[in-house]
């Protein structure tokens, strides 16, 4: 049986752990090499391994997402490697822990530049390969906190909320544009993971899912497995007729 994702490139950015690690390796189970990248190059080399050990193929690089040579750099690796690149995954962003009172300007330009200004910068450069290649898809990574606010205490991070409620539109906007070079782009909004990006103690307490239970209709934190299999459908030729969308992928948070 032809694996979903056979004989086609994917670029995944933030690939060194959580919900990107567990992109990178699901589509390279599913088929396709994969070209991890993270900040941390530790961290990339370390799931490539993990692509590896299970029969996969892969490459890890460095990659700050808000430089623009670094993204055209990883992406010449896999043309050069592999001659093609099919599929973007804009998985990298980050959060600080700033009310809106204390929010410094510093921690808003990092999360911005980061979560919203990395995709754009990525897809900007990816997108020309893939259209070079012959055409593919685009999964950029929304939150939950794209539409609503979620904070278990009385502040919230505005800044990030802010740049994942930029990330639909700007999605939108790409589908738009890229229809034309046989690019479809869609997103993912995840709800609660357990990962360490949303501090992995507190998600898995007991507190802590007693809270979220309040609004999962689906009785238990998210895994990343759950984001990755959505990530891989929606590039997949299985949803080759679903273009510009958000996808939740939470539980059901967003249904109360």
């Amino acid at each position: 049986m032809k694996l979903r994702h056979s004989e086609k490139i994917a670029f995944v950015t933030g690939a060194g752990s959580g919900i990107g690690r567990e992109t990178a390796i699901t589509l390279a189970r599913e088929g396709a090499s994969v070209l991890v990248s993270d900040i941390n190059l530790e961290a990339a080399k370390q799931t490539t391994r993990l692509i590896e050990e299970a029969g996969g193929v892969a490459l890890a690089t460095k990659v700050d997402v808000r430089n623009r040579a670094d993204i055209a750099t990883a992406a010449n690796i896999a043309m050069e490697n592999w001659g093609a690149l099919h599929l973007l995954v804009n998985n990298a962003g980050l959060v600080t822990k700033h009310s809106f009172e204390d929010l410094t300007e510093e921690a808003w330009d990092l999360v911005l530049d980061v979560n919203l200004k990395g995709q754009f910068l990525v897809a900007q450069e990816i997108a020309l390969r893939i259209a070079a290649s012959g055409g593919g898809a685009i999964v950029n990574l929304s939150s939950v906190e794209a539409l609503v606010v979620v904070t278990s205490g009385s502040t919230a991070q505005p800044h990030y909320n802010a740049s994942k409620g930029a990330i639909p539109t700007f999605t939108k906007a790409l589908a738009i544009e890229l229809a034309p070079k046989n690019i479809r782009v869609n997103c993912v909004a995840p709800g609660p993971i357990a990962t360490d990006f949303f501090n992995l103690e507190v998600v898995t307490s007991d507190a802590g899912l007693e809270f979220m239970k309040q609004r999962l209709l689906v009785q238990r934190v998210g895994l990343p497995s759950d984001i990755a299999s959505a990530i891989s459908w929606l590039l997949s030729e299985e949803a080759s007729w679903i273009d510009g969308v958000q996808l939740p992928v939470d539980g059901g948070w967003l249904t109360r």
